[in-house]
């Protein structure tokens, strides 16, 4: 099976060998992040929603975050490197991540986000808005990029199906929010932090956030090390933290 490494890793990268040894350890990862998010939404559609209670909260804020690993997943499969000697296995994962996620289109996010990597804030980088002082502007620019009238209607046809089974308050609280939730984190800490302002460090116009894992993994799975990402896009998310520290602050 050829490899799906888009960006290959030079040879002199001896962190970045790491799929040769261990090939399957990315699938594993993603396949946990996706067991999991599965795992609790279907527990928390049955949940009994108390509004006084702070685990409720707890909940959609745990749920959020499993979102955006979901995301992550996907966003590492068009990376080429969550199954990287495997190319339909990392393609089916990263499309049912997608699909999951708000029945996101693989397909659009593959090309839009190579489109990032080769004109990182720029005026042919997708992900980029020229009016970055304001975020609500970018944001909106940003989501209008890849949502699609299709993606809404299903998303509204998966509601009112599941409705019939589920509580509405629930699918609204855990299934709905979280997913707006994590569209706003991903951007805040995977676009707007890293790429806005003047242009920096080219050709990747990226910059990091200061060296603190526990931050930098809660807030967007290393993301945040937005630098070392698109230095060494061969990289899996978890191996970010490792590049950051070589780095230093």
């Amino acid at each position: 099976m050829p490899t799906t490494q888009l960006y290959p890793a030079p040879q002199h990268d001896a962190s970045a060998r790491w799929y040769l040894t261990n090939p399957y350890r990315g699938v594993a990862i993603g396949l946990t992040i996706l067991v999991g998010w599965f795992g609790l939404l279907a527990f928390l559609l049955n949940y009994t929603i108390d509004w006084t209670n702070p685990l409720t909260y707890l909940l959609v804020l745990l749920q959020t975050h499993l979102y955006t690993g979901m995301f992550i997943t996907a966003h590492d499969a068009i990376h080429g490197v969550v199954a990287p000697t495997n190319r339909r296995l990392n393609d089916a994962i990263g499309w049912v991540a997608t699909t999951l996620f708000a029945f996101n289109n693989y397909a659009k996010l593959t090309k839009g986000h190579h489109l990032h990597h080769k004109h990182a804030a720029t005026d042919h980088d997708p992900d980029f808005h020229r009016g970055n002082a304001n975020i609500l502007l970018w944001f909106l620019a940003f989501a209008r990029s890849y949502v699609t009238i299709w993606q809404v209607l299903l998303m509204a046809l998966t509601y009112n199906v599941l409705k019939i089974w589920f509580p509405m308050e629930n699918l609204i609280l855990y299934w709905m929010v979280p997913a707006i939730l994590s569209t706003f984190q991903l951007f805040f800490f995977g676009t707007y932090l890293p790429h806005r302002g003047d242009h920096e460090n080219p050709p990747h116009n990226a910059r990091s956030q200061s060296l603190n894992h526990v931050w930098a993994f809660v807030s967007c799975y290393f993301f945040g090390y937005h630098f070392e990402h698109h230095d060494q896009p061969y990289l899996p998310w978890w191996k970010l933290a490792a590049a950051r520290e070589s780095n230093g602050l």
